[in-house]
């Protein structure tokens, strides 16, 4: 291939013209255009992204939102919906659940509105339809029909916004009662809110918020690059203040700032934001935005993503998938994000304000019952600094929160989403992957949340006495007990990773013991998981396509069925092998979960999606499992359905995501998948090998280290793996440790249209459980 073609190809992940070169790779002055992310793939369907700008990580993540009252409103974006109500500066990327969406302004003309009307009707309220809408990593441009072309950027802490009015009076309206509404939603939902203007005409305020992360706080300070020409606040129910007040307090409020001429320079608003208080939003504003360059905020938030996006670069595959590799790693890099002020306070899980060092910045956004799997694992390899920030912020909140572990952490509340506490697999495969961290700190709650039946419980915990007594957890007391039974395994497993850091030797054995705790929701004779009831009898009839014993009441699998959840465990697969039969039963189990029907019950929840026979796909609990064939002798068939997975469960379309991203674990599987290897358990840090979709890769580990994925005889009707090399050396096995990819080097594989051997002896197969098959 000449040097002029190789160039229009290996742009990757990256915005190379930004991004310093790396060996190995030539590099051309211009990134094709198809290699770049695409911000709309996943704000379509189910995948629950937002096309706004944030700096990788960063606090603020601003954006347009077009509905916030139903299910793929969750980022309070969806590419179908013909109006925006406003940008907010505070969003969620894929997740299931809907809540942020801080401070919104409407920009617009002609009579004031105070409320955004309803989707259906964008001909009411301060709607606006839309056109000319464009957006890339660190900045978004839309044009309203109110004549208002409005731009968007960012810093870490401050959302930047530049509006173009047409000649005339216009107004900015400040929405702080904006919020996503749910059918679940009971109460009051804002509370303690507060708006004030002072003298120099900063705009502050102040809300608590009660919706998914209850209890949350957000401060914003706000200022204008020109003073309005009249200012009116509204309190609760829209009553307008008194004429010339400087401020209101209530629930709900809003704030309008009218300009007699809006026309002529365009209209620059800042905005920092902050969780401690008003003082730690005016600083992210000093620190971050004392100027109003708009354009320098804007390239240097693009350069900012080159850099970051360069982690991955690729050649080979179609200019989609391409587009598809790209825009998956600007979702990795989403969340965790920022919970830090400039002079680093955070607010603690214990609600308390504490000050961080300044090399363990706080976050918020831990989507741990996904990440943990595919996005923490990527995240060491790419971003490993980062990784031991995320671990030693994890730590640290381990010993801060009253709940130990943390389940689902948002803007330090435990949400209790899910179930297990699987920030402890994040933990202990920092442990295994050599990150240094005081990982005994957080070994006395760990131990709590593992052996004290007395310690405080979320929803994500449940059940943990019948653990103890049972050995699982039965169906006729605690709801999706097979799910918690395998899950709270896995956790035991993790858990005795830093048991032993912590020199509990007994503790780590009891717990490995523990961590087969799994089997005893795994029917033997029929091969399925199967609910369990407390006086040790099975569900009968047992139906693997229904969520529950109960159906239509209740749920005994965390958004799966008897069929997903069967293949749930990760850590003792040759335990579960043994437990169906051996390898020839477990292949053909595999088989059939593929093959089957894919019909799904009325009463399953929507995320269960991206259906292969019963294989869900668009869901977390199912993502290890094509990569399971490799245990049990049959590597090539993880080989094609791998490829089949990569090529018709992502799409370089809006509607381009099976299902929600879940804060980037969605991404990270096509990420790790699509260069040839996954980590079907974290904590081993060891990573089963695949079929890489593209013909070369390179993936920047970070101190100067690279690796090379070469893929020779890769062809879209070549998915099988002949051979591997590893560093020029022949390797038979069909795995390799994170210990030699963090090295850096080159792994080569040799692809072919028919299936090999390669990888299929019992040497050859990975590690489980501390063993390999006997």
């Amino acid at each position: 291939m000449i040097a002029t073609n190789r160039r229009q190809l290996l742009a990757g992940a990256g915005l190379t013209a930004l991004a310093s070169a790396a060996p190995g790779f030539s590099r051309g002055q211009g990134t094709a255009a198809a290699t770049r992310p695409d911000l709309f793939i996943g704000t379509g369907g189910h995948g629950h992204t937002f096309p706004g700008p944030s700096l990788p990580f960063g606090m603020v993540q601003l954006g347009p939102d077009t509905d916030n009252s139903r299910w793929d409103a969750c980022s309070g974006y969806h590419r179908t919906d013909g109006s925006i109500m406003g940008f907010s500066h505070t969003h969620l990327s894929g997740t299931g659940i809907g809540d942020m969406l801080d401070v919104l302004v409407v920009p617009t003309r002609g009579p004031l509105e105070l409320d955004p009307g309803k989707l259906d009707d964008p001909d009411k309220g301060y709607r606006q339809r839309f056109s000319e809408e464009h957006a890339e990593p660190g900045y978004y441009r839309v044009k309203l029909e109110s004549g208002v072309l409005a731009e968007l950027t960012v810093t870490e802490r401050t959302g930047l916004h530049r509006y173009h009015f047409p000649k005339g009076p216009g107004h900015i309206l400040i929405d702080f009662a904006h919020m996503i509404h749910d059918v679940w939603d009971k109460g009051i939902i804002v509370d303690q809110a507060s708006l004030a203007i002072d003298e120099s005409g900063t705009l502050t305020g102040s809300r608590r918020v009660h919706r998914w992360a209850k209890g949350r706080n957000v401060h914003f300070a706000l200022q204008l690059s020109r003073p309005p020409s009249r200012v009116q606040f509204f309190g609760d129910d829209n009553k307008p203040a008194p004429a010339g007040a400087k401020g209101v307090t209530g629930n709900k409020l809003k704030v309008a700032l009218f300009f007699d001429e809006a026309g002529g320079e365009p209209i620059l608003v800042k905005t920092g934001i902050s969780a401690v208080d008003v003082a730690g939003a005016k600083a992210a504003l000093a620190a971050e935005a004392p100027g109003w360059d708009f354009d320098r905020a804007a390239t240097a938030a693009r350069r900012a993503w080159a850099q970051e996006l360069d982690a991955v670069r690729v050649e080979g595959g179609t200019p989609d998938q391409r587009t598809i590799m790209a825009s998956a790693l600007y979702h990795c890099f989403l969340a965790p994000t920022l919970f830090t002020d400039s002079d680093g306070r955070f607010v603690g899980m214990d609600q308390q304000v504490h000050q961080a060092p300044a090399d363990t910045p706080a976050f918020s956004t831990y989507s741990l019952w996904d990440t943990y799997r595919a996005l923490h694992p990527l995240l060491t390899l790419v971003q490993p600094e980062r990784a031991a920030m995320f671990t030693r912020d994890l730590i640290r909140q381990t010993r801060q929160s009253p709940y130990g572990p943390p389940v689902w952490q948002l803007q330090g509340v435990e949400t209790g989403c899910m179930i297990g506490w699987h920030s402890v697999s994040v933990l202990a495969e920092a442990k295994a992957k050599g990150i240094e961290a005081d990982y005994v700190a957080a070994w006395p709650n760990i131990r709590r949340r593992a052996f004290d039946r007395d310690y405080k419980d979320s929803d994500g915990s449940l059940g943990r006495g019948y653990y103890y007594d049972l050995n699982y957890i039965p169906a006729d007391k605690i709801w999706e007990s097979v799910s918690r039974t395998q899950e709270y395994a896995y956790d035991d497993w993790a858990m005795a990773v830093l048991a032993d850091a912590a020199g509990a030797k007994e503790d780590a054995a009891a717990l490995r013991k523990r961590s087969r705790n799994y089997r005893n929701v795994l029917d033997p004779e029929i091969r399925f998981a199967r609910p369990k009831f407390s006086d040790g009898s099975w569900w009968a009839p047992y139906d693997p396509v229904q969520i529950g014993h109960d159906v239509k009441k209740h749920r005994d699998y965390t958004e799966a069925n008897g069929w997903q959840a069967t293949f749930l465990n990760q850590h003792d697969v040759y335990g579960l092998i043994a437990h169906f039969g051996g390898d020839a039963a477990f292949e053909k189990q595999l088989d059939a979960l593929f093959n089957a029907p894919s019909v799904l019950p009325e009463n399953a929840p929507p995320d269960i999606s991206g259906l292969v026979g019963q294989y869900a796909h668009g869901n977390e609990p199912n993502h290890h499992v094509a990569y399971l064939y490799a245990y049990a002798g049959a590597p090539w068939k993880t080989q094609a359905m791998i490829r089949r997975l990569c090529t018709e469960m992502y799409k370089a379309d809006p509607d381009g995501e099976i299902g929600n991203d879940d804060c980037g674990q969605m991404s990270a599987w096509f990420v790790l998948s699509a260069l040839g290897f996954y980590p079907v358990d974290p904590v081993s840090a060891l990573y089963v090998l695949g079929s890489p979709l593209f013909d070369r890769a390179e993936m920047r580990l970070g101190k100067g280290r690279t690796l090379r994925v070469i893929a020779k005889g890769n062809a879209p009707d070549a998915p099988y793996v002949q051979s591997v090399r590893w560093n020029g050396r022949p390797w038979t096995r069909n795995w390799i440790s994170h210990a030699d990819l963090a090295k850096g080097g080159e792994l080569e594989f040799v692809m072919g249209r028919e299936p090999s051997r390669f990888g299929a002896a019992r040497a050859d197969r990975p590690p489980s459980f501390g063993r390999t098959p006997a």
